[in-house]
């Protein structure tokens, strides 16, 4: 029989309501609370960047090809040889490379290790884009209106979409627009509205006449108040171009993290040089830049729970050696050692944080669920892109994060323990 862990048990199960019974039910509670908060930190982080990453990438994709040379309109200059590109690049269902190993942190010099891309391309796409004026007949604004063709990837925007429908280029010219919802707001626009947008080209003014066909709402209120999304013949017509040409090339990947391995393997092995590739994190670097720091917040609010928990429990079982002292001085007279004692009270600093630690899972998950569910908390979709919180949990990192909690907390629970080696059977009994 496992003597500590059945003298641990029948201490932990005794009903005697006493000042240190209540101080467990906090170190519980408080250990609950703490997990909680980390594993709702955690979720609704994850949540931020995967949907604001997913919301850029809708729209621009994972890479950007383009020519590097600028005219003197700052117009996109047509790549002739877009559709051998896009062939190419297709093709690529994954990437080898050699990169360092870290530890702690910090790089290990000499030592890399081999590795792979998590997956490959998933589409490429040719697009168009071209400033305009936009006119209704009561409001005009600026636009750049981006034409895309039946290449383009709408897996990923068309739950954007909130009015209307997406446009379908086909055999015959789509006269119809995508609008963002700023801008049909600002225009008081709505689908079926006819609209005409006005260019320069070579100094001469063209207009052309399009009919809202939809309307989306990404939340990136800085490019979604100044876009517009049309047939790419509508647009490659008004620029003078010809079907085989683009003005830029989006490569859309299975997994957004590969998107640097992909940039500069396409960069220096398979375009020529007139043309150049950037990441979209590249592209638009503040967004990226601001999900790093959530990330940091995320960093910092886990150390603080996890310091919150043990201090909790240090506090707590300091409390039940010094109130079990006459137990310790009997079992120590009775010939127990230290060691076995001190398994005793770290067997039931485990009931502890394990109860915890099963509350703080029910109340974090709950949460979770209730927010995707019913959407609680909202959000200023202006300032943080999305008009309510996100959480997506991670069940693998909610694995891990409650194995290192746990023998985390566990192993500093040995250093109250050492009091018992301090408590000596003659001078706790003495007066029994």
């Amino acid at each position: 029989m496992n003597l500590p862990h059945f003298i641990a048990k029948r201490i932990s199960v005794s009903g005697h309501r006493t000042f240190t019974s209540v101080i467990v039910r906090i170190a519980i509670a408080a250990i609950a609370l703490s997990l909680a908060v980390m594993i709702i930190s955690s979720a609704i982080i994850t949540g931020f960047k995967n949907e604001i990453t997913e919301k850029v990438i809708a729209f621009w994709g994972d890479i950007h090809i383009n020519d590097a040379g600028i005219n003197r309109t700052f117009e996109e200059i047509p790549i002739n040889e877009y559709r051998l590109i896009a062939e190419e690049i297709e093709q690529l269902t994954g990437l080898e490379f050699v990169e360092d190993r870290y530890f702690l942190g910090m790089r290990v010099s000499g030592i890399p290790r081999s590795a792979s891309t998590k997956g490959g391309v998933k589409s490429v796409q040719g697009t168009v884009m071209v400033p305009g004026l936009i006119r209704s007949r009561k409001y005009f604004n600026g636009i750049v209106l981006k034409g895309i063709g039946d290449d383009f990837d709408w897996s990923r925007l068309t739950r954007f979409i909130v009015e209307g429908e997406a446009i379908t280029p086909g055999d015959s010219m789509d006269h119809g627009l995508l609008l963002s919802k700023s801008m049909a707001q600002k225009m008081e626009l709505k689908t079926g509205d006819p609209v005409v947008i006005s260019f320069i080209k070579d100094q001469s003014h063209l207009r052309r006449r399009f009919t809202v066909k939809g309307i989306f709402n990404t939340g990136l209120e800085e490019y979604d108040s100044k876009m517009g999304l049309a047939d790419i013949r509508k647009v490659r017509e008004v620029m003078g171009w010809k079907y085989h040409q683009a003005g830029s090339i989006e490569v859309v990947l299975d997994h957004p993290d590969d998107a640097e391995y992909f940039t500069e393997y396409i960069y220096y092995e398979m375009l020529p040089g007139h043309l150049f590739a950037m990441s979209i994190r590249q592209k638009f670097p503040s967004i990226f830049e601001w999900l790093k720091l959530q990330e940091i917040n995320e960093k910092i609010i886990l150390a603080l729970m996890v310091v919150v928990g043990i201090i909790n429990m240090l506090t707590v079982l300091m409390i039940l050696i010094l109130e079990r002292s006459r137990m310790i001085g009997i079992l120590k007279a009775l010939g127990s050692t230290n060691g076995l004692i001190r398994k005793i009270f770290l067997y039931n600093a485990c009931y502890i944080i394990v109860l915890g630690m099963l509350l703080g899972n029910l109340l974090g998950l709950a949460f979770c669920y209730f927010q995707k569910k019913y959407q609680w908390i909202t959000l200023d979709e202006a300032s943080y892109y999305l008009s309510v919180a996100p959480v997506e949990v991670n069940f693998v990192f909610l694995g891990f994060l409650n194995l290192a909690t746990f023998f985390l907390i566990l192993s500093v629970m040995i250093i109250p323990t050492w009091l018992i080696s301090f408590i000596h059977p003659v001078k706790v009994l003495r007066f029994e």
